[in-house]
């Protein structure tokens, strides 16, 4: 499944503002398997973490680890809201 950082390859200023704006109107109490490879034990943290991390780096196409976990948390918390 294509995310979409995978589609835009860039995110601009206004695209973190509304990631992060979306975020913080998540609940984001307790923790999250993200994938098999990737949990965290304070989900608030984490996304704190990631978003900071998300401003430095949205530039460098080669440092978008953070945007990729942002978007799969953002993903796993859309499926959670619809069950």
């Amino acid at each position: 499944m294509e995310n979409e950082l995978q589609k835009k390859q860039k995110y601009t200023a206004d695209d973190m503002a509304e990631l992060r704006k979306w975020f913080e109107q998540q609940d984001l109490q307790g923790d999250l398997q993200i994938d098999d490879a990737t949990y965290s034990p304070k989900l608030s943290d984490t996304v704190v973490m990631l978003l900071e991390q998300a401003e430095i780096c949205r530039d460098n196409p080669k440092m978008q680890g953070c945007l990729c976990l942002l978007e799969k948390i953002k993903s796993l918390l859309e499926e959670r809201q619809k069950a």
